[in-house]
């Protein structure tokens, strides 16, 4: 997809019709929908620098009853992932930065960053549809 915030709802799209037709469970839904538009607006903003000459791609793979797979790609610079800061820590609790990240943690099971074919960051994010957390 095109570098802009718009595509980001296209995307969100295709995992709910995805989801639906193979009865994931709405809240499930939701959730995984909301970490994969972190991962999208992070892709766009953070990663591509708003460039709209680049594209963020995305892979979205459903195992139904098992598990469902997205990767996010960015064309940017990449980063340091832990170089994050908490947003839990107290002197961090009004700044608005690292809040993407977080928040895919706890929509997640397994949220893991990469360096990417394309040179950006590569991210993973997991989600069991077995009911059990990932490990």
């Amino acid at each position: 997809m095109l570098s802009s915030y718009e595509n980001i709802e296209l995307a969100e799209h295709v995992l709910s019709e995805m989801c639906g037709s193979n009865k994931v469970e709405e809240e499930v839904t939701y959730w995984v929908g909301m970490a994969l538009r972190e991962a999208l607006a992070n892709a766009v903003k953070h990663g591509n620098k708003l460039n709209p000459e680049k594209r963020v791609f995305v892979h979205m793979v459903l195992h139904p009853g098992a598990e469902l797979r997205i990767e996010v790609e960015d064309e940017g610079q990449g980063f340091d992932p832990e170089s994050v800061a908490d947003p839990t820590a107290p002197s961090n609790l009004l700044r608005s930065s690292g809040r993407g990240i977080y928040y895919m943690r706890q929509f997640m099971d397994v949220v893991s960053f990469g360096s990417g074919e394309r040179g950006g960051t590569r991210l993973e994010l997991v989600k069991k549809l077995n009911g059990r957390r990932a490990k």
